[in-house]
């Protein structure tokens, strides 16, 4: 394979979200050419590609852009997020200098991205097409803040032009943006799929196979006020809490004896042949801050969703929006999720009407697409 083409993609370490739909992606695209090698740029947990790429392609770490400065799980520092992202990419032309050599060095044909600019700057002095493939661009990101911050006159256009001299883009669903993409493609939802059925997820985490399981699902930042006293006091439902490689300590105190909290080790599940999916599937409900990766993931294993605000995250609102038309979901305070008092919001999400089922394979969508433009005689 060392000489075969190379596709890179660009993969921005802000949360799980964005490599986890370019894990489909790449799954996808691997299937359709396995001529293909496929490298991997991204300073995501390498856990994340490690559990999930078929086959496991080699990640190479380091920041591709800096998304936004996360206090908590439900919070963004707008000041921090705004001064990381001139402090980077002031520095673009010099950063896509260093990154020319290795491209080269790997044989690449075409560079994607989700949706770091340097990617595109890399690209262009490489002579290679370039695609963006996400659902937001950094420069809307930051745009949006510009009523709370004073921008660097620099950054947005900055951004905007490097995207400009991409070839295309694939907007995955739930987006805004893209305006400065020469050429803008729509895909459905990219999203995971259960491989195992619920009642086998439930049965082999010794979870109730006739009543209510809440997932609750708040990523790589953790979430660790809730009152869980008051969570057990409801008691009519079976809550499920998980644990990664990444986090610093349990989600919920230890406790001893019945509880109706479960805590489940995700490298434990994972190496038994189970994924993040699966659990997603088992669950009734998820209880979640919006990302576009667990709502697509909802809305392709039939999941209900319960949903608190993320401060002024700018992708927000258009989450929001977009949840009443992919899945039953609901609002819940943040004083009532920290306090426990889940219950009300819960048993609504429960007795809601079901969706018509959105398209959920943008993956093999992408992936044709990619495949079309590594053909043309000239991909530039």
């Amino acid at each position: 394979m060392s000489n075969s083409p190379t596709v890179v993609f660009y993969v921005s370490g802000h949360g799980y979200g964005h490599a986890v739909r370019q894990i489909e992606i790449m799954n996808a695209l691997a299937a359709r050419r396995p001529d293909l090698r496929i490298q991997v740029r991204s300073d995501a947990p390498p856990g994340l590609f490690q559990t999930s790429l078929q086959p496991v392609w080699p990640v190479r770490p380091g920041p591709t852009d800096t998304g936004v400065v996360q206090i908590d799980s439900l919070q963004v520092d707008v000041e921090a997020s705004v001064r990381d992202a001139w402090t980077f990419h002031a520095a673009l032309d010099q950063r896509a200098d260093k990154e020319v050599a290795w491209l080269a060095a790997q044989g690449t044909v075409l560079v994607a991205a989700d949706i770091p600019p340097l990617a595109f700057a890399a690209a262009k002095r490489l002579g290679v097409p370039s695609v963006g493939l996400g659902n937001f661009t950094w420069d809307w990101i930051y745009r949006h803040y510009a009523p709370r911050v004073a921008l660097p006159p620099e950054l947005v256009p900055c951004l905007e032009r490097t995207y400009a001299t991409a070839t295309a883009a694939w907007r995955l669903g739930m987006a805004t943006g893209f305006e400065t993409f020469p050429q803008v493609h729509d895909a459905p939802l990219v999203a995971r799929h259960a491989t195992h059925a619920g009642a086998e997820t439930r049965a082999l985490l010794g979870l109730p196979a006739n009543s209510p399981v809440i997932l609750v699902s708040f990523g790589r930042y953790g979430l660790s006020a809730i009152d869980w006293s008051a969570v057990r006091r409801q008691g009519k439902w079976s809550v499920v809490v998980t644990r990664d490689v990444v986090d610093t300590g349990p989600p919920v105190p230890p406790t001893t004896g019945p509880d109706v909290v479960s805590v489940i080790d995700l490298p434990t599940l994972f190496a038994r042949g189970y994924r993040y999916a699966d659990l997603v599937a088992a669950a009734d409900v998820v209880l979640t801050k919006p990302g576009y990766g667990i709502i697509a993931e909802c809305a392709a294993n039939q999941t209900a969703l319960v949903y608190t605000s993320r401060g002024d995250f700018a992708e927000y609102p258009v989450l929001v929006d977009a949840m009443s038309t992919l899945l039953p979901s609901a609002y819940l305070e943040q004083s009532a999720l920290f306090g426990g008092q889940w219950g009300p919001t819960i048993e609504r999400v429960l007795g809601a009407p079901g969706v018509a089922s959105p398209r959920t394979d943008g993956a093999d969508v992408v992936a044709k697409g990619l495949d079309g433009l590594l053909r043309r005689p000239s991909r530039r």
